[in-house]
């Protein structure tokens, strides 16, 4: 446990921090890739180009402070980020180089402020949650290699079908090249692509998995990422896994990881709402296909925003999901329709969705809900639903950055 006064120095120095948070974050990377570059793999450069990790880490560290006293309270982002680490393969070993280079940065943004009594207290309680963390990514280690076809680290796999499913999105069948059992994973969790990237060397990119579970094969469907902004790279994986991967060749795979995820074979007691805003459409296809596998009566709404029928990935599959699950109803909404979209009925309503809607297409008293897709389309599903009332043990969802950024759109 952390001592009484570690807990009353971190709260005291909690103002200041969060003030400074995100120069403390910045300062952070820069210093741990200069002094130890071997980490740099792990980190996606074009999120530190725009900012996003920083934002990401400083949130995560104002989180930690504000409930120094109350760890419990942080259980379920420990999840995620557990899940995330051990996608890329973070050991314990990295975590004393994390420390290290955090408290130099609080030393260096805060200067005098930062005495030994501060930085001492802040030592502690990175160590404090460093072991919870350490704890919880052996356990996961452990379970992913203990599964029936599971491993640990990458495995080679073969891509036995490359397959268009929209103007920007491309699916990838996968299969063991050592013909081995492939584990079986959770639906809405994703899977992590190696790739050796022949003149930009780049991290491991998380990709979820879009079919069923318990096929004979794994399904990443990847989307061509422009750049993010007007000086900064385009995607390198996603464009190099569109141009360069043709069927027959090998990547190499992590295993299953993540916490968004639902169960099919749990009885479902009320309607399931999946919200989907352009390719967050992935772990919700998945998560659908595999419920209405196993229950084909259950009471399911999806809901996709995209861009417009060009754009839209896995429509037909969609519409033969609604063919064999009679409590399927499909909604699809665009905000950049082609001219004949609406017209020729390839979808229900144009422009963003709204609370409106929402309500209008789904059962808001008494469904549960899953959403995911960009940050603008999860900021107005986040508020529109709060603003209804929808209690928060009834919503789950994928973001990819601190929760306090879903704010009213």
């Amino acid at each position: 446990m952390l001592s009484e006064n570690t807990i009353r120095i971190v709260k005291e120095i909690t103002p200041v921090v969060a003030a400074n948070a995100e120069t403390i974050t910045r300062r952070f990377y820069e210093r741990m890739f200069e002094v130890n570059p071997e980490v740099k793999v792990f980190f996606n450069q074009s999120h530190q180009h725009t900012g996003g990790q920083q934002k990401a880490l400083a949130g995560a560290i104002c989180a930690y402070f504000t409930h120094i006293d109350n760890p419990g309270v942080l259980l379920p982002a420990v999840e995620l980020i557990a899940q995330k680490h051990c996608s890329l393969g973070i050991q314990a070993e990295h975590y004393p180089i994390v420390g290290a280079n955090l408290l130099a940065a609080i030393k260096d943004v805060m200067g005098e402020a930062a005495t030994e009594e501060i930085l001492g207290a802040v030592e502690e309680a990175y160590g404090f949650l460093a072991d919870i963390f350490i704890s919880r990514e052996k356990d996961i280690y452990r379970d992913q290699a203990l599964v029936p076809g599971g491993w640990n680290g990458t495995r080679t796999f073969v891509v036995s079908r490359k397959v268009p499913e929209c103007d920007c999105v491309t699916s990838f069948y996968l299969k063991p090249k050592d013909g081995g059992e492939l584990p079986a994973f959770k639906p809405g969790q994703y899977i992590t692509v190696h790739i050796d990237h022949p003149v930009t060397p780049t991290s491991p990119r998380n990709y979820s998995l879009s079919d069923r579970w318990r096929e004979p094969h794994y399904r990443i469907s990847v989307k061509r990422e422009e750049s993010l902004q007007a000086d900064a790279p385009g995607g390198l994986i996603s464009n190099h896994l569109h141009d360069e991967i043709q069927e027959g060749d090998c990547i190499e795979l992590g295993p299953p990881c993540g916490e968004f995820t639902l169960d099919p074979t749990e009885k479902v007691a009320e309607p399931i709402v999946f919200l989907a805003g352009g390719i967050g459409v992935t772990p919700l296809l998945s998560m659908a296909k595999s419920l209405l596998k196993a229950q084909p009566n259950a009471e399911v709404v999806f809901v996709q925003a995209a861009r417009n029928s060009a754009s839209q990935a896995f429509a037909n599959e969609l519409k033969t999901l609604a063919e064999s699950s009679p409590g399927l109803k499909l909604r699809t909404i665009y905000d950049a329709p082609l001219p004949d979209d609406l017209a020729s009925g390839k979808c229900d309503e144009t422009g963003l969705l709204t609370k409106e809607l929402i309500a209008e297409w789904t059962p808001v008293g008494t469904a549960r809900y899953f959403f995911c897709g960009p940050k603008p389309f999860m900021n107005l599903v986040h508020s529109a639903l709060s603003e209804m009332g929808v209690a928060d043990h009834r919503l789950q969802y994928e973001f990819f950055g601190p929760k306090q950024e879903l704010v009213p759109a």
